[in-house]
C-alpha cells in the first residue's frame, strides 16, 4: 500500500514538472502556424518618368481647290461661210473661295482642212493641233474665244474639234484633272480669209471676251518700208 501511494506521488511530481514545457510547446506551434499564415505584400515603389516632347517639323500641304473650278466651252456660232466663222468660247472660272490660282493647259485637234484661232493659242493651220496655257486668279474668269475657218480644201458638212488638256492649282501639278470637250461645227463653204485670224462676224463675240490678235507689221517691216519711202522720195527729187 505504501509503494502504491509512493509511486502515486512520484507520478503526480511528474505530470506537474512536465506541464509548463508542454505548455510552451503548444505555444510555439500556435505562434509559427500564425506566422506561416502571414502573406507578405510588396511595397509598390512610384518611379517618375520624365518624358521629353521632340518637335516634328511639318510640311505646308500643297496648295488645293476648295471649291472645283469649271473648264466649259460654250458654242456661239457653229455654221461656217464664206461670212461668218465658227466661234466657240472657252470659259474658265475660278471661284473665290478658293486660294490658289487656276492653271489650264488646253489644246484643240484640228481636222484638215479647218484653221483654228484663239487668244494666247498657237495657230493651226489646215490640220494638227494648237495649244495655249492659262491662269485664272481666284474669284476671277476668263472668256477665250476660238474662231474656226475653213479654206477650200476643208470636206463640206460637221467637223468635231477636240479640245483636251490638264487644269491644276498654282504649281501643284501632281494634282491636276483631265480636260475633255468637245465641239461640232458644219461647214457650208470656204471662209473669205482662212488665213487671217480676223473675225468675219465680229458682232457675234459677246462683251469682255478675249479675241485672237490680228498680226501687225512689227518694228523691222515698218522700218523697211520707212525706208523705200525715204528712197523713193530722193529719187523723185533727182528726177
Amino acid at each position: 500500500m505504501k509503494t502504491f501511494k509512493l509511486l502515486f506521488v512520484n507520478l503526480l511530481i511528474l505530470v506537474i514538472l512536465a506541464s509548463p514545457a508542454l505548455s510552451q510547446n503548444e505555444t510555439t506551434n500556435q505562434t509559427t502556424t500564425a506566422t506561416a499564415n502571414v502573406t507578405t505584400v510588396p511595397t509598390a515603389v512610384a518611379t517618375t518618368v520624365a518624358v521629353t516632347a521632340t518637335a516634328v517639323p511639318t510640311t505646308a500641304a500643297p496648295g488645293k481647290f476648295r471649291v472645283g473650278p469649271s473648264v466649259t466651252l460654250r458654242p456661239v456660232t457653229d455654221v461656217i461661210e464664206s461670212n461668218q466663222d465658227g466661234i466657240v468660247e472657252l470659259f474658265m472660272n475660278n471661284p473665290s473661295l478658293n486660294d490658289v490660282t487656276l492653271n489650264v493647259d488646253a489644246r484643240i485637234s484640228v481636222p484638215s482642212g479647218i484653221h483654228v484661232y484663239g487668244q494666247s493659242f498657237g495657230e493651226a493651220a489646215g490640220a494638227g493641233v494648237v495649244a495655249g496655257t492659262f491662269s485664272v486668279p481666284p474669284g476671277t474668269s476668263r472668256t477665250i474665244i476660238v474662231v474656226i475657218k475653213a479654206d477650200k480644201s476643208a470636206r463640206l458638212g460637221s467637223h468635231t474639234l477636240q479640245f483636251t488638256g490638264l487644269y491644276w492649282p498654282d504649281d501643284n501639278k501632281d494634282a491636276f484633272q483631265p480636260l475633255s470637250l468637245t465641239y461640232s461645227v458644219t461647214v457650208k463653204e470656204a471662209s473669205k480669209s482662212p488665213e487671217s485670224p480676223e473675225i468675219a462676224n465680229p458682232s457675234a463675240v459677246p462683251t469682255g471676251a478675249e479675241t485672237p490678235k490680228v498680226q501687225i507689221p512689227g518694228f523691222g517691216a515698218l522700218l523697211a518700208i520707212f525706208g523705200v519711202f525715204v528712197i523713193a522720195r530722193l529719187l523723185s527729187r533727182k528726177v
